[in-house]
Protein backbone atom coordinates (compact mmCIF):
# COMPACT_ATOMS: atom_id res chain seq x y z
CA UNK A 1 0.00 0.00 0.00
CA UNK A 2 3.08 2.30 -0.87
CA UNK A 3 1.83 5.24 -2.68
CA UNK A 4 4.86 8.00 -3.80
CA UNK A 5 3.79 11.73 -2.11
CA UNK A 6 6.14 14.45 -3.65
CA UNK A 7 6.22 17.11 -0.92
CA UNK A 8 6.74 21.14 -1.50
CA UNK A 9 6.73 22.79 1.12
CA UNK A 10 9.15 24.68 3.40
CA UNK A 11 11.80 23.38 6.43
CA UNK A 12 11.15 23.55 9.68
CA UNK A 13 14.14 23.62 11.93
CA UNK A 14 12.59 22.70 14.89
CA UNK A 15 11.15 19.05 13.37
CA UNK A 16 7.56 20.02 14.04
CA UNK A 17 5.93 21.45 10.93
CA UNK A 18 6.99 22.09 7.20
CA UNK A 19 8.80 19.65 5.48
CA UNK A 20 9.66 17.24 8.23
CA UNK A 21 6.08 16.80 9.74
CA UNK A 22 4.96 16.10 6.21
CA UNK A 23 8.00 13.07 5.45
CA UNK A 24 7.29 12.01 9.21
CA UNK A 25 3.10 11.94 8.48
CA UNK A 26 3.32 9.86 4.88
CA UNK A 27 6.13 8.04 6.11
CA UNK A 28 3.39 6.98 9.51
CA UNK A 29 0.81 5.93 7.24
CA UNK A 30 2.81 3.81 4.64
CA UNK A 31 3.65 6.14 2.07
CA UNK A 32 7.13 6.87 0.36
CA UNK A 33 7.95 10.87 0.71
CA UNK A 34 10.22 13.21 -1.45
CA UNK A 35 10.64 16.88 -1.51
CA UNK A 36 10.93 19.53 -2.80
CA UNK A 37 11.96 22.34 -0.15
CA UNK A 38 10.82 25.79 -0.87
CA UNK A 39 12.22 27.69 1.90
CA UNK A 40 14.77 26.97 4.95
CA UNK A 41 13.32 28.19 8.34
CA UNK A 42 15.02 29.23 11.37
CA UNK A 43 12.33 28.21 13.94
CA UNK A 44 11.39 26.46 17.17
CA UNK A 45 8.39 25.71 19.30
CA UNK A 46 8.12 29.82 20.22
CA UNK A 47 8.55 31.06 16.32
CA UNK A 48 10.12 31.89 13.61
CA UNK A 49 13.39 33.53 13.94
CA UNK A 50 13.88 33.53 10.20
CA UNK A 51 13.11 32.29 6.61
CA UNK A 52 15.58 31.86 3.62
CA UNK A 53 13.68 31.53 0.18
CA UNK A 54 14.99 28.70 -1.96
CA UNK A 55 15.45 30.15 -5.72
CA UNK A 56 12.43 29.33 -8.02
CA UNK A 57 14.59 27.82 -10.56
CA UNK A 58 15.93 25.43 -7.72
CA UNK A 59 12.44 24.03 -6.47
CA UNK A 60 11.45 23.18 -9.81
CA UNK A 61 14.28 21.27 -10.68
CA UNK A 62 14.22 19.77 -7.33
CA UNK A 63 10.63 18.52 -8.45
CA UNK A 64 11.65 17.58 -11.95
CA UNK A 65 14.47 15.64 -11.11
CA UNK A 66 12.20 13.46 -8.63
CA UNK A 67 9.54 13.13 -10.74
CA UNK A 68 11.51 11.98 -14.06
CA UNK A 69 13.33 9.11 -11.82
CA UNK A 70 10.67 7.83 -8.82
CA UNK A 71 7.79 8.94 -9.91
CA UNK A 72 4.81 10.27 -8.34
CA UNK A 73 1.63 9.45 -7.15
CA UNK A 74 0.13 12.56 -5.38
CA UNK A 75 1.75 16.15 -4.13
CA UNK A 76 1.19 18.00 -1.53
CA UNK A 77 2.24 21.69 -1.18
CA UNK A 78 2.71 23.43 2.14
CA UNK A 79 4.46 26.93 2.36
CA UNK A 80 5.18 28.55 -0.70
CA UNK A 81 6.17 32.27 -0.26
CA UNK A 82 5.49 34.36 -3.03
CA UNK A 83 4.30 34.85 -6.06
CA UNK A 84 7.37 33.62 -8.03
CA UNK A 85 7.65 30.28 -6.23
CA UNK A 86 3.86 29.71 -6.70
CA UNK A 87 3.96 30.06 -10.26
CA UNK A 88 7.02 27.81 -10.65
CA UNK A 89 5.46 25.49 -8.56
CA UNK A 90 2.45 25.39 -10.75
CA UNK A 91 3.96 25.41 -13.88
CA UNK A 92 5.78 22.11 -13.13
CA UNK A 93 2.93 20.65 -11.44
CA UNK A 94 1.20 21.01 -14.93
CA UNK A 95 3.86 19.56 -16.45
CA UNK A 96 4.86 16.81 -14.52
CA UNK A 97 2.25 16.06 -12.56
CA UNK A 98 -1.26 16.36 -15.30
CA UNK A 99 -4.43 15.12 -13.09
CA UNK A 100 -2.45 13.53 -10.19
CA UNK A 101 -3.98 14.29 -6.96
CA UNK A 102 -3.02 17.47 -5.47
CA UNK A 103 -3.36 18.51 -2.03
CA UNK A 104 -2.88 22.49 -1.40
CA UNK A 105 -2.57 23.57 2.02
CA UNK A 106 -2.51 27.43 1.65
CA UNK A 107 0.28 28.13 4.79
CA UNK A 108 0.07 31.80 5.54
CA UNK A 109 1.03 32.38 8.87
CA UNK A 110 2.77 30.36 11.11
CA UNK A 111 1.60 28.84 14.71
CA UNK A 112 4.13 31.78 16.41
CA UNK A 113 2.76 34.69 13.98
CA UNK A 114 5.37 34.95 11.41
CA UNK A 115 3.63 35.71 8.25
CA UNK A 116 5.24 32.63 5.83
CA UNK A 117 3.06 33.80 2.29
CA UNK A 118 3.63 37.41 1.58
CA UNK A 119 0.44 39.27 1.05
CA UNK A 120 1.29 40.32 -2.75
CA UNK A 121 0.99 36.35 -3.12
CA UNK A 122 -2.38 35.77 -1.97
CA UNK A 123 -3.55 36.37 -5.49
CA UNK A 124 -1.06 33.96 -7.42
CA UNK A 125 -2.49 31.57 -4.86
CA UNK A 126 -6.13 32.12 -5.66
CA UNK A 127 -5.51 32.00 -8.98
CA UNK A 128 -2.68 29.47 -9.37
CA UNK A 129 -3.35 26.67 -6.81
CA UNK A 130 -6.85 26.62 -5.99
CA UNK A 131 -7.83 25.39 -9.19
CA UNK A 132 -5.00 22.82 -9.57
CA UNK A 133 -6.01 21.44 -6.43
CA UNK A 134 -7.65 18.24 -5.68
CA UNK A 135 -8.66 19.24 -2.09
CA UNK A 136 -7.59 22.34 -0.51
CA UNK A 137 -7.02 22.23 3.36
CA UNK A 138 -7.41 25.66 4.77
CA UNK A 139 -7.81 26.79 8.59
CA UNK A 140 -10.23 29.48 9.69
CA UNK A 141 -7.94 32.64 9.02
CA UNK A 142 -6.77 31.47 5.64
CA UNK A 143 -10.17 30.60 4.82
CA UNK A 144 -11.38 34.25 5.70
CA UNK A 145 -8.14 35.60 3.25
CA UNK A 146 -8.96 33.06 0.27
CA UNK A 147 -12.94 33.75 0.52
CA UNK A 148 -12.67 37.13 1.48
CA UNK A 149 -15.48 36.34 4.29
CA UNK A 150 -15.05 36.99 8.26
CA UNK A 151 -15.83 33.26 9.63
CA UNK A 152 -17.30 32.85 13.53
CA UNK A 153 -19.12 30.30 13.32
CA UNK A 154 -20.26 26.95 11.60
CA UNK A 155 -22.40 28.46 8.73
CA UNK A 156 -19.84 31.05 7.50
CA UNK A 157 -17.62 28.18 7.32
CA UNK A 158 -20.34 26.74 4.99
CA UNK A 159 -20.55 29.68 2.74
CA UNK A 160 -16.49 30.07 2.87
CA UNK A 161 -16.25 26.62 1.51
CA UNK A 162 -18.80 27.27 -0.81
CA UNK A 163 -17.07 30.09 -2.16
CA UNK A 164 -13.84 28.44 -2.69
CA UNK A 165 -15.40 25.63 -4.55
CA UNK A 166 -16.93 28.20 -7.10
CA UNK A 167 -13.29 29.32 -6.84
CA UNK A 168 -12.37 26.47 -8.93
CA UNK A 169 -11.48 24.50 -5.81
CA UNK A 170 -12.84 20.76 -6.69
CA UNK A 171 -13.11 20.02 -2.96
CA UNK A 172 -12.20 22.19 0.62
CA UNK A 173 -11.69 21.05 3.68
CA UNK A 174 -12.16 24.13 6.07
CA UNK A 175 -10.31 23.26 9.49
CA UNK A 176 -12.60 24.49 12.20
CA UNK A 177 -9.97 24.39 15.40
CA UNK A 178 -9.40 28.36 15.49
CA UNK A 179 -13.66 28.81 16.50
CA UNK A 180 -14.22 27.80 20.11
CA UNK A 181 -15.94 24.67 21.73
CA UNK A 182 -15.65 21.36 23.30
CA UNK A 183 -15.79 19.80 19.60
CA UNK A 184 -13.57 20.73 16.36
CA UNK A 185 -16.03 20.34 13.12
CA UNK A 186 -14.47 20.40 10.01
CA UNK A 187 -16.22 20.64 6.95
CA UNK A 188 -15.67 18.16 3.48
CA UNK A 189 -17.06 19.97 0.77
CA UNK A 190 -17.41 18.93 -2.39
CA UNK A 191 -19.87 18.81 -5.59
CA UNK A 192 -21.84 16.42 -4.13
CA UNK A 193 -22.40 18.26 -0.77
CA UNK A 194 -20.74 19.37 2.13
CA UNK A 195 -20.27 16.76 5.13
CA UNK A 196 -19.28 18.07 9.19
CA UNK A 197 -16.83 16.13 10.72
CA UNK A 198 -16.47 16.19 14.43
CA UNK A 199 -14.25 15.40 17.08
CA UNK A 200 -13.64 15.90 20.42
CA UNK A 201 -10.76 19.25 21.17
CA UNK A 202 -7.73 17.95 22.59
CA UNK A 203 -6.81 20.66 25.39
CA UNK A 204 -3.04 21.01 24.45
CA UNK A 205 -0.53 23.56 23.75
CA UNK A 206 0.55 20.97 21.42
CA UNK A 207 -0.21 21.66 18.54
CA UNK A 208 2.81 22.60 16.34
CA UNK A 209 2.21 21.49 12.70
CA UNK A 210 -1.38 19.99 12.76
CA UNK A 211 -2.39 21.35 9.72
CA UNK A 212 0.85 20.67 7.77
CA UNK A 213 0.63 16.96 9.31
CA UNK A 214 -3.10 16.53 8.21
CA UNK A 215 -2.51 17.97 4.30
CA UNK A 216 0.15 15.55 4.33
CA UNK A 217 -2.04 12.79 5.89
CA UNK A 218 -4.60 13.08 3.06
CA UNK A 219 -2.18 13.42 0.25
CA UNK A 220 -0.52 9.81 1.49
CA UNK A 221 -4.35 8.21 1.48
CA UNK A 222 -4.56 9.87 -2.24
CA UNK A 223 -1.31 8.70 -3.43
CA UNK A 224 -2.46 4.91 -1.98
CA UNK A 225 -5.30 4.79 -3.61
CA UNK A 226 -8.18 6.08 -1.17
CA UNK A 227 -11.27 8.15 -2.31
CA UNK A 228 -11.16 11.81 -0.58
CA UNK A 229 -13.34 10.97 1.94
CA UNK A 230 -11.54 8.27 2.98
CA UNK A 231 -8.35 9.16 3.12
CA UNK A 232 -9.36 13.11 5.30
CA UNK A 233 -11.09 10.45 7.72
CA UNK A 234 -7.98 8.71 8.18
CA UNK A 235 -6.39 11.80 8.29
CA UNK A 236 -8.54 13.55 10.69
CA UNK A 237 -8.01 10.35 12.87
CA UNK A 238 -4.23 10.26 12.64
CA UNK A 239 -3.80 14.03 13.86
CA UNK A 240 -6.30 13.43 16.70
CA UNK A 241 -4.08 10.45 18.45
CA UNK A 242 -0.65 12.42 17.55
CA UNK A 243 -2.03 15.52 19.26
CA UNK A 244 -3.39 13.33 22.62
CA UNK A 245 0.47 11.69 22.67
CA UNK A 246 2.33 14.29 21.69
CA UNK A 247 5.73 14.44 23.55
CA UNK A 248 5.39 18.22 25.55
CA UNK A 249 8.57 19.18 23.80
CA UNK A 250 9.63 22.88 23.83
CA UNK A 251 8.52 26.21 26.04
CA UNK A 252 5.71 27.26 23.15
CA UNK A 253 3.92 25.79 20.68
CA UNK A 254 5.27 21.97 20.59
CA UNK A 255 5.03 18.67 18.68
CA UNK A 256 3.17 15.76 17.73
CA UNK A 257 3.51 12.65 18.10
CA UNK A 258 4.14 11.62 14.39
CA UNK A 259 5.33 8.23 15.09
CA UNK A 260 1.56 7.27 16.72
CA UNK A 261 0.06 4.34 15.54
CA UNK A 262 -3.28 4.20 13.64
CA UNK A 263 -5.80 1.75 15.15
CA UNK A 264 -7.78 -0.27 11.57
CA UNK A 265 -10.54 -1.63 13.52
CA UNK A 266 -11.03 2.06 15.37
CA UNK A 267 -10.43 3.57 11.70
CA UNK A 268 -12.55 1.40 9.97
CA UNK A 269 -15.44 2.08 11.80
CA UNK A 270 -14.79 5.56 11.75
CA UNK A 271 -15.67 5.28 7.95
CA UNK A 272 -18.51 3.74 8.08
CA UNK A 273 -20.08 6.59 10.37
Amino acid sequence: MKGRVLIVAGSDSGGGAGIQADIKAVTALGAFAMTAVTALTAQNTEGVANVLPVPPGFIREQMNVVVSDLGVDAVKTGMLHDAAVIEAVAEELAQLAPGLPVVVDPVMVAKGGHRLLQESAVEALKRLMIPRSTVITPNVPEAETLSGMAIIGIEDMRRAAEALLRAGARAVLLKGGHLPGERVTDLLATGDGIEALESPRVETRHTHGTGCTLASAVAAGLAQGMALREAVIRARHYVLLAMASAPGYGRGHGPLDHAVTVDPARLAALARA
